[in-house]
């Protein structure tokens, strides 16, 4: 069903549930890749059941949003029999992507070293909390854990913010990009060695990675380079809303600021960064009483006049319905099951030669069993016994 699509010619055996795996395989499928979602009997990847008192019954838009493009099997990899289905399905796979806690692939017998043994090609790819050796082996990944475990929680904008879990699942998605990168970078090394490998990220090393700048800047001066604590920056309420302005990237910023609000220049008494730096509460102070006096509109029209970037700040209400959300076509509308419509977010990779269309809506459970076991060569009546048998779904 592909058309010359860039992964066209790869097939993923797809482990993964809730976000880090999900949001990575649907990359590789987005771009053409035959992802088979490979299942639970019954109750399948957790994000089915992510929602209480769903009303779809387990197909939910948390679930529908990470795994279009897909197709879906059930087997019980917890016996041999099941085991065995997945070395045949190895032995033409491309790639094997997981994102179970280090050790569940191995002690159901389906690990790297027992499936590159049917296929010395396969890249198995791996994504976790905290990587599949070191001290934190032993815990759960989950992205507030590692919001808190790598610093990410503790920056805040002001010291006097309480500590807060950021709210999106930033460190998941962040981890599931890094293994997409990963699992095309093993692919091409393949085209050069003819050999797989295995792609290991982490939630953890992914947030480090993503502090690179701060890390460095510590750990060479001590100094602690907060984005957000800058004095001419910040998000201020005005009378309708909300905007944010980055005071900085021109000569005299402050000044500026001034003429946009309309006030006396303050930039001869707060000329450089070290002084602004001592005086933020005061300057910040000031700017959050102008904002306070008109509307959004308004202050982005004066902040732009004087080429201060600023932007309104929306709720996700809102940025889903803007014109540039539209002009970029980052959502589209499927037709689910039932007749069902529903509406879902794009892929943020545009590419002239390979649009992005939605191939296959995200499977129900189970859905394309028959069909998967079929081209691997299983006939109806061993589909059926496999069935009877609680093999498959």
């Amino acid at each position: 069903m592909t058309n010359n699509l860039p992964l066209d010619d790869i097939k993923v055996l797809d482990f993964t549930q809730v976000m880090l795996g999900p949001c990575a395989t649907q990359m590789l499928a987005d771009l053409g890749a035959d992802v088979i979602k490979i299942e639970r009997p019954v109750y399948g990847d957790l994000s089915r059941s992510s929602i209480e008192h769903d009303p779809n019954d387990g197909d939910n838009p948390v679930y529908c949003s990470l795994n279009r493009n897909k197709r879906s099997i059930t087997i019980d990899v917890r016996k041999p029999e099941g085991q065995a289905i997945i070395y045949e399905m190895a032995k033409t796979a491309d790639v094997v992507v997981n994102n179970f806690r280090p050790g569940v692939m191995d002690r159901n017998n389906i690990g790297y070293d027992d499936l590159s043994k049917v296929n010395n090609g396969i890249i198995f790819a791996f994504g976790s909390g905290f990587g599949s050796t070191g001290p934190y082996v032993h815990k759960g990944g989950q992205d507030v854990l590692a919001q808190a475990m790598t610093g990410t929680m503790a920056r805040k904008a002001d010291p006097n913010h309480p500590l807060a879990i950021y709210p999106t699942a930033l460190c998941d998605y962040s981890a599931g990009m890094h293994l997409v990168q990963g699992v095309l970078a093993a692919l091409l090394q393949r085209h050069k060695t003819g050999r797989g490998q295995q792609v290991e990220v982490s939630l953890y090393d992914s947030m480090i990675a993503m502090q690179m700048q701060e890390a460095a800047t510590h750990m060479y001066s001590g100094f602690d380079l907060n984005w957000a604590e800058m004095p001419l920056s910040g998000a201020f309420e005005t009378t309708d809303g909300a905007l944010v302005m980055i005071g900085a990237f021109k000569a005299n910023p402050l000044q500026d600021i001034c003429k946009a609000l309309e006030i006396d220049d303050l930039s001869p008494q707060y000329p450089d960064l070290e002084i602004q730096r001592a005086n933020r509460g005061f300057l910040q102070s000031v700017f959050y009483e102008n904002f306070a006096k008109n509307t959004t509109e308004y202050w982005i029209g004066r902040l732009e006049e004087h080429d201060m970037l600023c932007a309104p700040i929306k709720n996700l209400a809102e940025a889903l319905k803007d014109p540039q959300t539209i002009h970029n076509q980052m959502v589209t509308e499927i037709d689910y099951v039932n007749g069902r419509k529903m509406k879902l977010v794009t892929s943020p990779i545009h590419m002239s030669d390979a649009p992005f269309a939605v191939r296959y809506a995200p499977p129900l459970l189970g859905q394309q069993t028959n069909e998967i076991l079929a081209e691997f060569g299983y006939n109806a009546v061993r589909i059926s016994e496999m069935k009877t048998e609680g093999l498959v779904g």
